[in-house]
């Protein structure tokens, strides 16, 4: 069982800045790979960014590329991703979530999200 708790959320004018962390219990850190994610209102929920186990590799959904980055601390249990010259499109429900199922891309366990408000 892995526990999942983003905290950074917030309310920032486009341009702005913010960073989200998720502080992960129960199973060891830095066995699994770690995404965030976010959903817009009456949007499906989109992949952001994931890094690997070591935090060696990362990957960005394009909206993101050259503005987000994607990192984890393994000794904190916690990841982070830092946000920079948001734009109202960014706007959401911002989820990390962990892979822990060995030989699987696959998500297992979710955060509770944490909301993102970029105004113009």
């Amino acid at each position: 069982q892995v526990q999942l708790v983003e905290s950074g959320g917030g309310s920032v004018q486009a341009g702005g800045s913010l960073r989200l962390s998720c502080a992960a219990s129960g199973r060891t850190f830095s066995t699994y790979a770690m995404g965030w994610f976010r959903q817009a209102p009456g949007k499906d929920r989109e992949f952001v960014a994931r890094v690997s186990w070591g935090g060696g590799r990362t990957f960005y959904a394009d909206s993101v590329k050259g503005r987000f980055t994607i990192s984890r601390d393994n000794a904190k249990n916690t990841v982070y991703l830092q946000m920079t010259n948001l734009n109202p499109e960014d706007t959401a429900v911002y989820y990390c979530a962990a892979a822990t199922t060995v030989g699987s891309s696959s998500y297992d366990y979710w955060g509770q999200g944490t909301p993102v408000t970029v105004s113009s």
